[in-house]
């Protein structure tokens, strides 16, 4: 095993415990008018999108894009929650380039810098266009306990699709070449694909239970994360026991 992937598990497991520590403090943090709805949103996107990225493109990559996209997607979420319109697309842009940057972030170990900042710079200018067009995750807003996916919603999720598969395509062919590049861009834009569908599709139920999840099941959550969080970072201490070699 290597020791950058059990430093990773160390560090996921360090957040995990201390988001359950917040779970814990609900009534400290405000209770339903506090901080945790932002925090239920940003953990329960970052899972979703983090596990669907890591199981297509790696665990390194998963993390990364996973944790941008939970934190800045949260955001947006939680503004029109209130019933508020959207931000303005500077700000947009902003959360536009953090996702971006952080897919270029995951790329980077597998094919380089060059292909991580041009990768990332495309798909930044790509989503500012499409928050310019009216396409942003927030549009057809819903929370209910019933999952949805509208037309809108649809055709955005394929033009996500394609508009990755083509970036990949671009940085393969002008900025660094990569061993079966067709297949690769296939893979970056099915993965983002589905991804994106799943989580849209999803959205209406994870927004409902964001705002009405009861007090004893947030503490639950809390108390299992906890566990988890001790889980990951006692890995590292199994593997000297068992004198597992590192890479």
């Amino acid at each position: 095993m290597d020791h950058h992937t059990v430093a990773v598990v160390s560090i996921t497991g360090t957040c995990l415990d201390v988001l359950g520590s917040l779970y814990l403090a609900y009534d400290l943090l405000g209770g339903q008018h506090g901080p945790l709805r932002l925090l239920t949103r940003a953990v329960t996107y970052s899972v979703v999108f983090g596990i669907g990225y890591g199981l297509g493109l790696g665990l390194f990559f998963g993390l990364a894009s996973g944790i941008a996209t939970g934190i800045t997607l949260s955001i947006e979420f939680s503004r029109a929650a209130r019933g508020l319109d959207h931000y303005s697309l500077l700000w947009e842009g902003l959360f536009s380039a953090i996702r971006g940057f952080a897919f270029g972030a995951g790329l980077y170990r597998i094919l380089g810098f060059g292909f991580a900042i041009a990768f990332a710079i495309l798909i930044t200018v790509g989503q500012v266009f499409a928050y310019s067009r009216g396409m942003r995750p927030a549009m057809d807003y819903a929370a209910s306990r019933r999952p949805r996916l509208t037309r809108r919603q649809f055709w955005g999720t394929v033009v996500r699709t394609v508009g990755y598969m083509v970036t990949a395509l671009i940085c393969s062919a002008f900025i660094h070449h990569v061993d079966h590049a067709v297949s690769f861009a296939i893979r970056v834009g099915l993965v983002t694909g589905i991804v994106t569908g799943v989580g849209v599709t999803i959205n209406p139920y994870i927004e409902y239970y964001a705002d009405n999840l009861p007090e004893r099941w947030l503490g639950v959550f809390g108390i299992g994360l906890i566990l988890c969080g001790f889980a990951l970072q006692s890995l590292q201490y199994w593997l000297a026991l068992f004198d597992v070699r590192l890479t």
